[in-house]
């Protein structure tokens, strides 16, 4: 089957949007939450609305809107009525929807990743909520990526700007999402269980879309409903690894992670009954994205990562000789794979502006000269890349001859993590504004095959 370059962007689009619709709240919340006469469904629990007082919503994370107004839409009219439901969930700014009973609260801008004083006004609202509740009343919390900075809440003894100082050097310097985390949770008193351990409901039930690879409960939004012991030894080693005890965040967090680690802190144990539902990942956008690619004729091949990828540059050159496979031999003539890379930054007097995955498709443009019959994607499954307003970004033969047409130093662009300022001038960014989901990042690659 021929397809021209026009035909293989749009295939790539229609496969990439199919996998993102795939995991939107609305559609995943109604198999997990159903609500039959006097008994209410969470998974495979049943529970007797008879004994329950009160319902409260709470809840942190970029796909927080959409899974708050599919979970209003799951219980219903009459039982948010009569359970007198009310909430607090802390979404970006640009995801404020209106709600039927649930506060939907900007705890940070639109494209700024990262703890912000607004946030921390929100989780401390939060963490009031869930102390009221009483032993019949029921918690419901929607977690989802993007949840740790939106529910900033630093240790004594640590200031909100020193945090972000430390989150920015840790994401500069390559850290992965683990090594994130695992910090993220030993500096707060809410991540790490600590919302469970404030909730005196008599249960929690937290739902949790995950945007990590492999699914750790503990490392999804660090984990604010999941009961852990204490590691600050463990935030220390990373800490360590990434050369950050040199920077004053970086002093402040190791004094504070070494006399936690002296106190041997127990792990206090919630009073209220916790359960943690996953209800929906990477791989589930995988496997639509690959049924929408079988309906438009191709034979596609199919990955997601289960652990931390690398670099954004080892990931595209990957795919690029993949892709190469692909267009002169045998087999598949479409890849999905999901997955989400590192990035080390450069120095920032003279950083540009991008994300992952811009990185990864500036990457892999810069590494193969002949885009004929292929076309790449790869986007941010939350419509967010890095400070940007792209998803991501498409490379193809048209992008590539626009490339080279107007001369861009495409490897000076690259090094200097300047890949929106480059797809912006070729016309190959992908933007999508937030998509209400969040599940990594997703890429597909299509191929019109040489003829043999």
């Amino acid at each position: 089957m021929q397809r021209s370059a026009k035909q293989l962007r749009e295939d790539a689009l229609r496969i990439w949007w199919a996998g993102v619709h795939a995991v939107q709240p609305e559609r995943l919340i109604p198999e997990f939450v159903a609500v039959d006469d006097e008994t209410l469904w969470l998974g495979d629990q049943a529970i007797d609305l008879r004994s329950i007082d009160r319902i409260a919503i709470v809840g942190a994370g970029k796909a927080g809107a959409g899974m708050t107004l599919a979970l209003e839409s799951a219980l219903g009219e009459k039982l948010l009525d009569e359970k007198n439901v009310t909430g607090w969930v802390n979404v970006p700014a640009d995801c404020i929807e209106p709600t039927r009973c649930v506060q939907l609260h900007a705890a940070r801008p639109a494209g700024v990743n990262e703890p912000r004083p607004e946030g921390v006004v929100g989780t401390t609202e939060i963490l009031s909520l869930v102390r009221q509740l009483g032993p019949r009343d029921l918690c419901l919390c929607v977690i989802s990526g993007g949840g740790s900075a939106l529910l900033p809440a630093p240790i004594e003894g640590l200031s909100l700007e020193t945090k972000i100082e430390l989150t920015r050097e840790i994401s500069a310097r390559g850290g992965t999402i683990e090594q994130m985390n695992a910090v993220r949770r030993e500096l707060s008193t809410i991540k790490g269980g600590g919302l469970a351990r404030a909730c005196h409901a008599g249960r929690l039930v937290s739902l949790i879309l995950s945007d990590v690879l492999g699914d750790d409960l503990e490392t999804i939004a660090s984990g604010p409903t999941v009961v852990r012991q204490s590691t600050p030894a463990l935030s220390l080693q990373v800490l360590e690894e990434l050369k950050l005890g040199d920077l004053p965040a970086g002093r402040a967090a190791v004094l504070l992670l070494e006399r936690r680690n002296q106190q041997a802190i127990k792990c206090e144990v919630p009073s209220c009954e916790v359960v943690n539902l996953l209800v929906g990942n990477n791989a589930m956008a995988v496997d639509s994205a690959g049924i929408e690619a079988e309906r438009l004729g191709y034979s596609h091949a199919m990955i997601s990562a289960t652990e931390s990828e690398g670099t954004a540059e080892s990931v595209a050159e990957h795919l690029v000789g993949m892709a190469e496979s692909m267009r002169t031999g045998a087999g598949p003539d479409c890849l999905i794979t999901g997955g989400e890379p590192t990035v080390h930054l450069a120095a920032e007097s003279v950083r540009g502006k991008g994300g992952r995955n811009q990185q990864l498709a500036l990457a892999a443009l810069t590494a193969l000269e002949d885009w004929r019959g292929l076309a790449l994607l790869s986007g941010g499954t939350d419509g967010e890349d890095g400070p940007t307003d792209a998803a991501g970004a498409l490379v193809n033969e048209q992008i590539a001859a626009q490339a080279k047409e107007k001369q861009l130093d495409l490897a000076d662009y690259l090094r200097r993590n300047d890949a929106y300022r480059c797809f912006e001038q070729t016309g190959g960014l992908l933007k999508t504004g937030p998509t209400g989901t969040n599940v990594c990042d997703l890429r597909v690659i299509v191929v019109d095959k040489d003829e043999q």
